[in-house]
């Protein structure tokens, strides 16, 4: 722990916090305000209309404001990161002449100010065996991005202009088009096209008051086509096939290593059967999702505790999910769903900066991994629902949640990992109906009812200094046993 905040640069205040705190709530925020200041508001107007006979026509307008804040305090901060010059002054802020100060304490907020507006609409055709969509949409996403200090142990800054100022604007328009056709009494076939034009453009300053200029184009085909056949009347199996194509985020291009990331596309094969009986159902599907660039978490966090992604070059997702209930009576019922699975990159570059053995040097060190697990995918994960009904309006159930182990970045490091977890809870609930209200509804949950000490997420960094390898890995504990209650009432 003493080498975690040394390496974090702590000071003793933030080295005393660790010390002293219980290693699963630390909390390493010691600023009141510490806080995340949002807000949305959300208009829409929906219009449908049916002219007659088997058409349905609907369109919608949006608009979503939104604007606010998260408000931090920085330890001993260098000014010129902030665009602010050394300044010479004395405790009272008068000026020296022998005194400069390059670093201070200071709280700043990070803005979010923007506007995001559009429309959609779709003509709907529903007659005899057919059924078919066409529609599309336009999106637009108009943000200002910038910083201000709002205090400074140090006088003499200036809080009224932002230390970094930049704007982006997303452009989305879009059309597809959706047939479902039941040929025969067994036989359905379904397909669908879809084309995307984006156009995006970031332009100004990022936090690190580095230029930062993005203008993005990606214009996406996107099909799908699918089979379901009958065995009989409670049976089916069923096919498809798609091909997906998804752009960056603006996080990936503000902390893209080297060139700007590249998108993302997904072909998808999937195959399965369901079956639907009296007291049980049984559903099993297999999924083959083959990636080209796809856009994978490094396992590092960017500034302000977002996940870091890089394109992995050529990748798979590949598994079973099984999905099943028994009703062995009028009141015992279990559900169940499990899902097994690979998922891989076929070749992973992780790149570590290398300070050099007196931390002098800054280059760039690159390790390569062959058939390697993708960081965040578990290849086992399951779920229990048993529940007890001794009397009407009553419902006991114990769920149960299982998680193999993952990895926190892409390299199968065992010395980076997530242990497997199982958890469970209790849900008690009970409802009624009344005479002056449709249902009184009171649930009551007891989670993690065994008081297991687990990790669900996480991250990590590492770094060279010479030939030493430093690595660091951050868990986020899960909360003990807890409750919660709610009361809902139907009118």
């Amino acid at each position: 722990m003493l080498t975690t905040a040394t390496n974090e640069g702590w000071n003793e205040e933030q080295t005393r916090n660790l010390l002293e705190s219980d290693s699963r709530t630390f909390n390493p925020y010691l600023y009141e305000n510490q806080v995340d200041n949002y807000q949305q508001d959300h208009y829409q107007l929906h219009f449908s209309h049916q002219p007659g006979g088997p058409w349905t026509i609907n369109t919608a307008l949006h608009y979503t404001p939104g604007k606010g804040y998260y408000e931090e305090f920085r330890y001993d901060e260098d000014l010129a990161d902030y665009g602010v010059p050394d300044l010479i002054i004395d405790d009272d802020g008068n000026t020296l002449d022998n005194d400069t100060v390059s670093s201070t304490d200071l709280i700043r907020r990070r803005w979010l100010d923007n506007d995001f507006y559009g429309f959609t609409w779709s003509v709907n055709y529903d007659k005899n065996n057919w059924n078919v969509i066409a529609g599309g949409g336009w999106n637009r996403y108009d943000g200002n991005h910038f910083g201000e200090i709002i205090w400074a142990k140090t006088g003499n800054i200036d809080y009224e202009h932002p230390y970094y100022f930049n704007t982006g604007d997303k452009r989305d328009l879009n059309s597809y088009l959706k047939a479902n056709c039941q040929l025969t009494e067994n036989l359905n076939i379904f397909g669908d096209i879809q084309y995307r034009i984006i156009d995006y453009v970031v332009a100004g300053t990022d936090n690190d008051i580095n230029p930062v200029e993005v203008d993005a184009d990606f214009h996406f085909l996107n099909p799908k086509a699918g089979v379901t056949y009958s065995l009989t009347d409670n049976s089916q199996v069923y096919g498809s096939y798609a091909v997906a194509n998804r752009e960056p985020v603006r996080d990936d291009f503000l902390d893209f290593e080297g060139s700007n990331p590249q998108h993302e596309t997904l072909k998808n094969l999937e195959l399965g059967y369901r079956r639907t009986g009296s007291n049980h159902t049984l559903h099993a599907n297999y999924y083959l999702m083959n990636y080209t660039n796809q856009l994978v978490v490094t396992g590092e966090l960017n500034d302000v505790g977002a996940f870091v992604r890089t394109n992995a070059g050529k990748s798979y997702r590949m598994g079973v999910e099984l999905q099943g209930m028994v009703k062995f009576s009028e009141k015992f019922s279990w559900n169940a769903n499990a899902t097994f699975s690979k998922n891989r990159i076929e070749e992973y570059t992780e790149v570590l900066e290398d300070y050099g053995a007196d931390f002098n040097s800054s280059d760039l060190v690159r390790n390569t991994f062959k058939n390697t697990d993708i960081a965040f995918s578990p290849s086992v994960i399951a779920g229990s629902s048993l529940s007890f009904k001794p009397f009407e309006g009553t419902d006991i159930t114990l769920l149960t949640k299982y998680v193999g182990k993952q990895y926190l970045d892409n390299t199968s490091d065992d010395d980076r990992r997530i242990d497997p977890y199982l958890v469970n809870d209790l849900r008690l609930s009970y409802s009624w109906k009344t005479s002056f209200l449709k249902e009184i509804h009171f649930s009551f949950l007891i989670n993690n009812i065994f008081d297991k000490a687990y990790e669900s997420n996480g991250f990590t960094y590492g770094y060279l200094a010479g030939p030493v390898v430093f690595r660091e890995n951050f868990y986020y504990p899960q909360a003990g046993r807890n409750f919660m209650a709610m009361v809902g009432i139907k009118f």
